[in-house]
């Protein structure tokens, strides 16, 4: 392409940038943000149950609640005994929250140099443990290997 060719196309390449960002900023605010005579008490009337309209939004959220509760267990069921939680002298004896397994792992060090003077460091193993901490299982919970 020619070198004025494409000085020419630059500049109206530029102009057309410009002029669309422009027209950009050219709204209007009531527009943009309409306006109307609601204050904010109207709007939380009705948004939360306080006029007609806000009470297909309470209705709305009472349904939600709804599917989200869970019945009771009946009373001859194996319902969650809280007494198995508190601290007896009989229980005190006995670990309620056992330790969960946390293997030690092996790792071998290949020799190499270290430090700012090169210095040989020979061959090693370190042990750590897989996780970072210790973790506990709660009254109940499946102890054994998976």
């Amino acid at each position: 392409m020619h070198p004025i060719l494409t000085k020419r196309l630059g500049k109206h390449l530029g102009l057309l940038v410009a002029m669309s960002l422009l027209a950009g900023c050219a709204t209007n605010k009531e527009t943009l943000l309409p306006h109307s005579d609601n204050t904010m008490l109207d709007v939380w009337d009705q948004e939360t149950g306080g006029s007609a309209a806000g009470g297909q939004a309470q209705r709305r959220l009472l349904d939600a609640r709804q599917q989200l509760r869970r019945p009771l267990p009946p009373e001859g069921s194996a319902a969650i005994n809280g007494s198995s939680y508190t601290r007896t002298a009989q229980n005190e004896i006995y670990r309620q929250f056992h330790r969960l397994p946390n293997p030690d792992l092996v790792m071998y060090v290949f020799p190499h140099l270290a430090g700012t003077d090169p210095v040989p460091v020979p061959g090693y193993s370190t042990v750590f443990p897989l996780y970072q901490r210790v973790q506990y299982a709660l009254p109940g919970e499946r102890l054994d290997d998976y």
